[in-house]
């Protein structure tokens, strides 16, 4: 008798604010109609790594599927550091990054498909101050954007636009930062810089044009000032930012030194304010499924 392999499916049930229980009667059926046994792990906030870990270990899945934001991302491929399991994206979360620059579908039937389907990325990890990245970290405005927003009642992206006016007005941008970066210190003034394993934000502004999630390499841009016509542009898809509104430099390797304590954000979530950030390549890649069409 043939025995039947395992997914798993990780979802955390408050991510964005939505019900889940579609996601999971979904989930279960379509595996189950493909001849996959389905197990479900809720995360609590409590112990979900070590549970997670567990699990994993126990019932050897297959794949594992996450649903959540992607701080639930983030927490699984901690988890799958030393492990070969590959993931696929059910993205539930406010503004779900990771899923905007790996082009996902938004109907779930589609991302489903998409995660049993053969098509799959060696994805990038980055290590920022001991927290695993996936796509982007950054100090300065759009991380107290993300504090902002994570202390309102308004989730979605119409909650982070409710809090980028007030963000912007009472900043306390641009600040002072050196960057020790291949071999040189450099002295910036910026409002925002970014440690870029991908092109975009979850709100879809392409910030790193020439950025690739598999190329062992990173980008830290600096953006030097507030421009309108600038930030429209990275909405449209330019390749052609001003090199007066951002500076960009790659490299394997950064720290970032500030007089005064700034925000810091990884992978959309508020993590404090730091006055150093250390970044780098992690050797440890995420096996992860993408569309059939997916180009870097």
């Amino acid at each position: 008798m043939k025995t039947q392999k395992t997914i798993l499916l990780v979802i955390n049930p408050i991510a964005g604010g939505t019900d889940k229980k579609p996601i999971i009667k979904r989930f279960k059926t379509f595996v189950t109609e493909n001849d996959y046994t389905a197990v479900v792990y809720e995360t609590t906030g409590e112990d979900d790594q070590k549970a997670i870990d567990e699990l994993v270990d126990r019932i050897n899945p297959e794949r594992i599927f996450i649903s959540g934001g992607d701080g639930t991302i983030r927490e699984v491929a901690d988890v799958l550091k030393e492990k070969e399991v590959k993931i696929a994206l059910l993205p539930s979360g406010s503004a779900n990054g990771l899923a905007e620059n790996l082009d996902l579908p938004e109907k779930l039937d589609e991302q489903l498909k998409i995660g049993l389907a053969d098509h799959f990325m060696d994805l990038d990890t980055l290590d920022v101050n001991g927290h695993t990245c996936l796509h982007i970290a950054d100090i300065g405005v759009n991380a107290q954007l993300i504090k902002n927003y994570e202390q309102s009642e308004i989730r979605g992206k119409f909650g982070y636009l409710l809090q980028a006016f007030p963000t912007l007005v009472n900043s306390k941008f641009p600040f002072r930062v050196a960057l020790k970066v291949n071999g040189e210190t450099l002295e910036k003034e910026g409002i925002l810089v970014a440690i870029a394993n991908a092109n975009k934000f979850g709100t879809g502004a392409n910030i790193n044009p020439e950025g690739k999630m598999n190329d062992g390499k990173f980008e830290v841009l600096v953006f030097k000032n507030f421009s309108i016509t600038e930030i429209l542009k990275t909405f449209y898809g330019s390749k052609n930012l001003d090199p007066d509104f951002v500076e960009v430099i790659c490299c394997t390797e950064v720290e970032i030194q500030t007089d005064e304590a700034i925000a810091l954000q990884v992978d959309g979530e508020y993590l404090g304010e730091e006055t150093r950030v250390k970044a780098q390549m992690n050797p440890n890649k995420i096996n992860i499924a993408v569309p059939s069409g997916f180009k870097l």
